[in-house]
């Protein structure tokens, strides 16, 4: 993991709708948009179509720079949805979506019909929270659809990842994992500017193990991808403030949030926009020197 220059290491910027995502210019927002039963800090909240599409809406106002729809919860334990549960969760609202609003829509997904099926809809992102490693077939389809895809680093699966928490080198073994997944997904056609990485905060990590990945997220910069990072609402800032509620951890997920910034991450996936975007601005003013 040598130490590579900021300019060197800046990705090309990625344009989706019109929209162009120059990284290291500014801290972009992904607004998380749940429409499960069951996620672990708003489940049940926006399972119905209007509700999400309120919700949505709310986001986009709030300046969300991206929609991330998920319709299969992935905090610790939860319990697979079957294909069809999760398709019929996620396409009326993306397609509900993409009717009124031209913000670039991500769909959170391990699976590459659900994949396939959205971005058919009007999806415009697979943000794929196994890095590809659930559905092998992932990687033909994101090559064949020429998608931008995150990548996250996990062990196990939602069922088991808090079980797999030992580690000899923990951000060595992140490293490699995401440089393993990443030669994978070029292999097969995708295009190295369309991968965006995400170290997987809170995935298979204890709260130790978090707070390290918060300091060295720097060293991540090396892989020459945009880092996606998604600290918001997570248990290891409910463990710091000794708060139960995950609504109740705003301003936890803001300091969390601009030690991201600080350590130069360019999208942070949050569910409270208009707090995360002040953060965004002042973090960027002081962080990032044009």
């Amino acid at each position: 993991m040598e130490n590579k220059s900021w300019h060197q290491m800046t990705p090309l910027p990625l344009t989706l709708r019109g929209r162009s995502f120059v990284w290291g210019d500014r801290t972009y927002l992904m607004g998380v948009l749940n429409v499960t039963p069951d996620s672990f800090s708003d489940g049940g909240k926006f399972n119905t179509r209007d509700n999400a599409l309120a919700q949505a809406q709310y986001l986009v106002d709030a300046g969300a720079d991206i929609i991330d729809i998920g319709g299969q919860s992935t905090r610790p334990g939860a319990a697979e949805v079957s294909l069809e549960e999760e398709l019929n969760r996620v396409l009326p609202v993306v397609q509900a979506l993409r009717l009124y609003t031209q913000v670039p829509i991500s769909v959170d997904t391990t699976r590459a019909s659900v994949a396939r099926a959205a971005i058919e809809a009007g999806a415009d992102i697979v943000n794929d929270i196994s890095g590809g490693t659930f559905d092998p077939d992932m990687l033909s389809v994101v090559a064949q659809l020429k998608v931008p895809i995150v990548l996250m680093h996990i062990r196990g699966t939602p069922q088991t990842m808090q079980k797999l928490t030992d580690y000899q080198d923990l951000i060595a073994e992140i490293y490699q994992f995401l440089e393993s997944r990443i030669a994978a997904f070029v292999t097969a056609g995708v295009e190295r500017s369309k991968i965006i990485i995400d170290p997987g905060i809170g995935f298979a990590k204890t709260y130790n193990q978090n707070l390290e990945l918060l300091r060295r997220l720097p060293e991540f910069r090396s892989l020459g991808c945009p880092m996606l990072v998604g600290p918001s609402r997570k248990s290891f800032i409910g463990h710091i403030l000794n708060q139960p509620d995950p609504k109740a951890r705003v301003w936890g997920t803001g300091a969390a949030c601009c030690a991201a910034i600080a350590g130069s991450a360019d999208i942070l996936r949050v569910h409270d926009l208009p707090e995360m975007r002040d953060v965004c601005r002042v973090a960027d003013a002081i962080f990032r020197i044009h």
